[in-house]
């Protein structure tokens, strides 16, 4: 007779499946439309997936286990985009077509080998201990728990106040063809050339483009904003009839990209490199070349196409920790625009 009885651990459930081995994810689930529990073997680690076949994706119906399939796939390209870093979580109980939950805190039912690192958030006084990402079987885990996108910080764990990474966000407005965000993007490598910085593109998942780049985690949040708003306002000086700064959105031009540098603001986060996005299609934010940006089109990458793409090709963003970037230069840039007039918009 198969053994189910659920033996405490930790404060834990721990289930006992009939091949003897230990899985953590919450108890036993009853047997209904979306399928018997699976076990994943995930480098050594068992993790439990309830309703392996709940429906997802409408597009192509993808489902629960073709999310966590997928996230195997491009093991090693989520795990280094997520490495030690607090990670917001979206989840989507009922599939993308169902309510999303943000979740900053780790949900219930970890197994004691998911980690966690604490943030402390002034504006309300509490703390909150985030996922942090140290292996592929953390990544799966939050797959069962719901999670399709994973949204990190640009700080690890190390110190959390201390940015190492530089986010370039191109965010095009209503009515921006996807050719001004290449455009952009073009410009934006020119100036990264320019400052001896090194930047890895990726698709957003959406209509966008993001660039990152890698730097000494020595500033604070603030700091890293302001060099990458200087940063955005010399990519408008460049392209100033398709870029803008402009910080209230009702203000800005339909049709032009904006350069979002808020995105390098504490606590503010996007999508992962090779993160799912919460659509019915099942978009993929994807690394790209700088050579593939001219040909690019954001919908060609999903997660029916990426497993392929990463098996011939692997990480493209596997050395972006080799080389990092001071960005006192831009720190500079900044300074100058302040003493020309320019102010520096709130944080949202």
């Amino acid at each position: 007779m198969e053994d189910l009885r659920l033996l405490p651990v930790a404060g834990r459930r721990l289930t006992r499946t009939p091949a003897g081995r230990a899985a953590y994810g919450g108890g036993v689930a009853s047997k209904g439309e979306f399928g018997e529990p699976v076990i994943l073997d995930v480098e050594g680690y068992d993790v439990r997936l309830s309703n392996p076949g709940r429906p997802y994706f409408a597009e192509r119906g993808e489902t629960k286990l073709d999310l966590a399939n997928y996230y195997l796939a491009v093991g090693p390209g989520i795990v280094n985009a997520l490495r030690e870093r607090p990670c917001m979580l979206h989840r989507f109980p009922d599939g993308v077509d169902g309510p999303k939950v943000h979740q900053k805190r780790l949900p219930r039912g970890a197994p004691p080998w998911v980690e966690t690192v604490r943030l402390h958030f002034p504006r309300y006084g509490l703390h909150a201990d985030e996922l942090c990402v140290t292996k592929l079987a953390d990544v799966i885990w939050a797959v069962q728990m719901s999670t399709v996108e994973f949204h990190p910080w640009n700080s690890r764990r190390a110190d959390t106040d201390k940015p190492d990474e530089w986010r370039i966000d191109l965010d095009p407005m209503p009515d921006c063809p996807f050719s001004r965000v290449r455009a952009a993007a073009g410009v934006c490598r020119d100036l990264l050339a320019e400052l001896g910085a090194v930047g890895y593109p990726k698709t957003s998942g959406g209509r966008g483009l993001h660039i990152y780049v890698r730097i000494h985690p020595d500033h604070s949040f603030g700091d890293v904003r302001r060099a990458a708003l200087a940063f955005a306002r010399e990519v408008e000086r460049r392209l100033p009839d398709e870029v803008t700064t402009t910080w209230w959105r009702k203000d800005r031009d339909p049709a032009a990209v904006f350069v979002d540098y808020n995105q390098n603001a504490r606590d503010h986060t996007i999508a992962a490199a090779y993160s799912v996005r919460g659509n019915t299609r099942g978009t993929v934010s994807a690394p790209v070349t700088w050579d593939e940006i001219p040909d690019v089109e954001p919908d060609d990458f999903t997660m029916a196409t990426m497993p392929a793409r990463f098996a011939a090709i692997g990480d493209l963003h596997a050395r972006i920790d080799q080389t990092a970037y001071d960005i006192a230069p831009l720190l500079e840039w900044a300074a100058r625009d302040e003493r020309e007039g320019a102010a520096t918009p709130p944080e949202e």
